[in-house]
């Protein structure tokens, strides 16, 4: 049993469901880590929550929901910041460590249909020129890659708030992340998960990260005994691609990270926006190297030309 050294501990969160679901799962973590220890939620309103109708391409690639939660812990309004990983920017204030990743939920995003439909139906399934919801350049870029004649459409909010666009006739299909589904007990909305080739995951996605400040020793000790070592090894791996490529987390990039034996397996996918061009590069390396198997697959696509997809210059006047 860990003696923690504060009776209290305040966790900056963003105020949806989700986000909610996931401090509540680490306050609960941390209560049992440190038994005693009182943890309180403070609710943060980000840029991303606060603007619903640009697209995340205009917001902007950077922090769009996390810098106001990571400055309510710089500030001391909280003592700890909880992020949907896929979401943290690889180049956060020097100030705050990623000090806690659990054990990672549900990898894979997932096809959502109309409530009543069949169920197993997967992308193959739907009609010539579908009407898909989603806001994510990654899905947009691998979706248009399988059906060049889907109709992609900017779907945003809570994904309570999309699922009643789904069901009113707004879109025809849905693509979620399973493990945010499931977290809200929304599993059985899942008609079948995308796996690669098909669709790869975004960095960190299904994973939640734990910031706190890096002079804290205590707190940063206390997070050390709710992280799962697996689960840092990939995301360690899967970061440092991230960093290196210098793409930011909405970039139309995916990757699959897998452990056996000690073993850490990388793979990752750039697609042009439009889905038209392709780049697959991985590599193997054992656990305690996963941030140089990240640079080293990020070195692999850079070599194949990805910087003017990830990294593009100012258009020609």
């Amino acid at each position: 049993m860990f003696q923690f050294s504060r009776p209290q501990l305040r966790i900056a969160t963003r105020a949806s469901q989700l986000a909610l679901w996931q401090s509540n799962y680490i306050a609960d973590l941390i209560q049992q880590a440190s038994p005693g220890t009182i943890v309180e939620l403070v609710h943060i309103a980000t840029t991303g929550d606060r603007n619903q109708i640009e697209t995340l391409r205009t917001l902007g690639s950077f922090g769009v929901f996390t810098r106001e939660v990571q400055l309510a812990v710089l500030d001391g309004r909280a003592d700890l910041a909880v992020h949907s990983l896929k979401d943290l920017p690889t180049d956060g204030p020097p100030q705050l460590t990623l000090a806690a990743t659990p054990v990672r939920g549900r990898l894979h995003d997932a096809l959502v249909l109309p409530a009543g439909q069949p169920a197993h139906l997967k992308i193959r399934d739907l009609p010539l020129n579908a009407r898909v919801g989603t806001g994510s350049p990654r899905r947009q870029a691998q979706l248009l890659h399988l059906r060049p004649d889907l109709q992609l459409s900017e779907c945003r909010g809570n994904v309570e708030t999309r699922l009643r666009k789904l069901d009113a006739g707004d879109f025809d299909a849905l693509i979620l992340a399973a493990a945010g589904l499931t977290r809200l007990g929304l599993a059985n909305r899942i008609h079948s998960e995308i796996v690669p080739p098909e669709m790869y995951p975004a960095v960190g996605q299904g994973a939640i990260g734990v910031e706190c400040r890096t002079d804290h020793t205590d707190l940063r000790m206390l997070l050390s005994l709710i992280t799962d070592a697996a689960t840092l090894s990939a995301v360690t791996a899967e970061r440092s691609l991230l960093s290196t490529l210098r793409a930011g987390c909405h970039a139309p990039l995916g990757v699959q990270t897998q452990i056996n034996d000690g073993t850490l397996q990388l793979e990752a996918v750039v697609l042009s926006l439009d889905g038209r061009q392709r780049w697959l590069a991985n590599a193997v390396a054992n656990v305690a190297e996963a941030e140089s198997l990240g640079r080293r697959v990020a070195e692999l696509l850079t070599a194949q030309g990805v910087d003017r997809v990830l990294n593009p210059g100012p258009a020609a006047p």
